[in-house]
């Protein structure tokens, strides 16, 4: 195959580059900024970038995006015209397979535990519905013949992932106790990005009728937030435990912070840590015959081990969004996000 993937130099574009050219396909990365899979060096938004990205191509993978954390206009900037462009760029040049790289995140914050596919999209902020206008636009090439596999992963994380998960590491190490909003009994499903890597893989070799579909992905071992982030401070080892806060007050507080650029804890991820938020992946089980290796504790424990050995050496200009705006500390997964007022709170754990 010769595969155009977006986003190559981030942290799931970029093993998804290594997977394939390990494999023995041609792989053109589309980026920002340089990085081992990035060929191409441009805006996905850009027409001619991915014209030239496009051409001859048999497959493409669309994983560049903002973070929930941009600013709205940035955020249905590059996902939405950007999803636009790539899936236009790809029809005019005939690629045959389009995989689309979604986000449970269209559920908005559903009711509905395990939730499954045919759960309606229910946006709740930009990104949300950022992501569901993307699903649209990839539902429409699909409706027009084209073969569009769209899968929604939960929040991914491995080696390479920074972003809110350096603020739970960087507090284990330093020997403090972590907080949750209320008891922290609530199931909050992840994803390992070996995983993740791996359902592309198992997609891309399905049957055209199975390939063209929708599927939630996630771990099918997990636990509560309570128990995942206290696996975080036993590996630490230095006795510290998570403690409860009060919910309402926290929420309270971490909205007006939110509100006033002193905290990047976004809304929906706080009201997203009050209840249970997991996806059925039995569709991808039975259809796809695609089930994930690794539980909850081994991705996050995983990621926690690489960021003890490269937390001093954090990427400058990691890329991964397309957005022509890469390279500032947190605006990417691969960077740690600045904790704000949040870290000025560590002394009272």
């Amino acid at each position: 195959m010769v595969i155009t993937i977006t986003g190559a130099a981030g942290m799931l574009g970029g093993r998804l580059a290594e997977r394939f050219a390990a494999d023995g396909h041609e792989v053109r990365g589309v980026d920002l900024r340089p990085g081992p899979g990035a060929r191409v060096i441009g805006d996905i938004r850009d027409a001619d970038v991915m014209a030239r990205a496009t051409a001859g191509a048999t497959t493409l993978i669309h994983c560049a995006a903002a973070l929930p954390s941009y600013p709205t206009n940035e955020i249905r900037s590059i996902i939405v015209d950007g999803t636009e462009n790539v899936l236009g760029a790809a029809h005019r040049a005939g690629v045959r397979h389009l995989v689309h790289i979604s986000s449970t995140a269209v559920y908005g914050l559903p009711k509905v535990v395990p939730t499954p596919e045919e759960h309606p999209r229910a946006p709740v902020d930009p990104y949300s519905a950022a992501k569901a206008a993307a699903e649209e636009i990839a539902e429409r090439h699909r409706a027009d013949g084209a073969l569009v596999s769209i899968l929604r992963p939960k929040t991914f994380l491995g080696p390479g992932r920074m972003g809110l998960f350096a603020m739970l590491f960087e507090w284990a190490e330093e020997g403090r106790n972590f907080p949750v909003l209320g008891r922290g009994d609530v199931r909050i499903q992840m994803f390992a990005v070996e995983d993740l890597v791996d359902a592309v893989v198992t997609v891309l070799h399905a049957p055209d009728e199975v390939a063209n579909d929708t599927y939630n992905l996630g771990a099918e071992r997990f636990g509560t937030l309570r128990e995942d982030f206290q696996a975080v401070l036993d590996t630490a080892g230095h006795g510290k435990r998570v403690v409860s806060m009060p919910a309402r007050p926290a929420l309270a507080a971490l909205g007006l912070l939110e509100r006033t650029r002193l905290s990047p804890v976004y809304g929906r991820l706080l009201h997203k840590l009050m209840g249970d938020s997991y996806v059925s992946i039995d569709k991808a089980r039975q259809r796809l015959g695609f089930s994930p290796t690794f539980s909850n504790a081994d991705a996050i424990l995983h990621t926690y081990q690489w960021w003890r050995q490269e937390r001093h050496q954090v990427p400058s200009d990691a890329s991964g969004d397309g957005s022509g705006r890469a390279g500032q500390r947190g605006r990417t997964s691969r960077d740690p996000w600045r904790q704000g007022a949040l870290a000025f709170a560590k002394i009272f754990f």
